[in-house]
This record gives C-alpha cells, structure tokens and sequence, in this order.
C-alpha cells in the first residue's frame, strides 16, 4: 500500500509511531519501498509528549531516534504534537528542546493546542531552537491556523471541519489552502489531512494538489 501510495504522494505522516514504537528494520523496509524523493515525517511518542510532559525524556528520546534512523535521508521532518492541556512552561520547553536538538539536527515541527504557545515568548523560543509551528485546522486559537516559530519548514495539519478527523473539506476551504501554500512557493510545505476517519483524506490531497498546480501555472 505505502509503495502505491508514494506513486501519487511525495511524503506521508507516520501517526502510529504516537501510540507505540516501530523497530529500526521496520523503518528501513518503508524506506526502501519509497522513491528516493519521498518523505516520511514520524510523530514523537505520546509516552514523551503525554505522560511525561517533555520532562525527563532522555532515554526516550535516544530510542526514537535509534528507531527512526532506519529511514536514513528519507526522515524529512519529526511532528511533536502536544495535548490541550500543555500550556506553555519556558524551562521545561528550553530543556526540551535543547535535549531534542541535541540528538536531530533535521526539521521539526511543533502542534501545540493550549493558548498559552501562541505569545511572543513562546514563538521566539521556537524560532531559536529552528522549531516550525504547525498550522491547524480546526485552530485551537486564531493563531493556532497560521504557521509560526521557525520559517523552514512550513507545516500544515488539517484534521477536518465541521467534525474533526470525520469531515471532507468543501472546494472552496481547499482553495483557500492552497492560497495560503502558493503564497510563499519557495518555502518547504509539508500539507498533511488528518481527516481519515470517512477516508476523505486522500481525496481531499488529490484536489489541492490539483489547486496547488493551477496555481503554479497562474490560472
């Protein structure tokens, strides 16, 4: 399936390694069912992100990475998304960071959900640790739907509206998507649909690159 998959899509969001982890050879193998272009961004472990708050994760870490090094030049970008809950605690974040940093030079792309990460504070820590700020849909806050902290690279996350996970996007939410990519086309954009519950995700992918490519062309 993954290698179909990657006929159509250039990268693809690996949300299982969430709920629990994937031996190294595990990796390996869907690496090498991909195109040499394809992507894979791996979401952090909910026992990291969850249960221990970013606190005293240090050997978590360690095996994550341990793990995801079987995608070798294809791990393109690692997803640490946080619950509502978490709000915004610049020790704990700055450790944190600094500990992930410490082990992944590459992209990383934050989503959190508590109002508290939309301040100034919390973007310039962000940007100082290159962390891009996911933009969602449905946002949380206003803030939540555009993208912040570090520019590279640009991070999209649409989980579906008006029931989240269940509901496709109308024609007119995906054009407005695809405005908001084409305006800075020089930038790395990752545009992931979450909204696979019905299975709309993929459909939903096909339009907007559809509309992605129109723009492109200046239609």
């Amino acid at each position: 399936m993954l290698t179909r998959y990657a006929t159509l899509f250039d990268c693809v969001e690996v949300n299982s390694s969430f709920y629990r982890s994937h031996r190294r050879d595990t990796y390996a193998r869907w690496a090498r069912s991909v195109p040499d272009t394809f992507r894979f961004s791996v979401k952090l472990p909910r026992a990291i992100t969850h249960e221990a708050g970013l606190r005293g994760c240090g050997a978590a870490l360690d095996r994550f990475f341990d793990e995801t090094a079987g995608l070798g030049t294809r791990l393109g970008c690692v997803l640490v998304q946080l619950p509502p809950s978490r709000a915004f605690d610049a020790r704990v974040a700055a450790t944190f960071l600094a500990m992930l940093r410490r082990r992944h030079a590459g992209a990383v792309a934050l989503e959190p959900r508590h109002a508290s990460w939309f301040q100034p504070a919390a973007d310039a820590l962000l940007r100082r640790h290159r962390i891009a700020r996911v933009a969602a849909d449905p946002a949380p806050v206003a803030a939540a739907g555009q993208p912040g902290g570090h520019a590279a690279p640009r991070y999209w996350r649409w989980h579906g509206t008006p029931r989240v996970y269940y509901s496709a996007y109308d024609d007119a939410t995906l054009a407005r998507f695809a405005a908001a990519v084409s305006a800075e086309p020089r930038r790395t954009h990752w545009c992931i649909f979450d909204n696979t519950a019905h299975g709309h995700a993929i459909a939903d992918a096909l339009r907007l690159r559809e509309l992605l490519s129109r723009h492109a062309r200046g239609d």
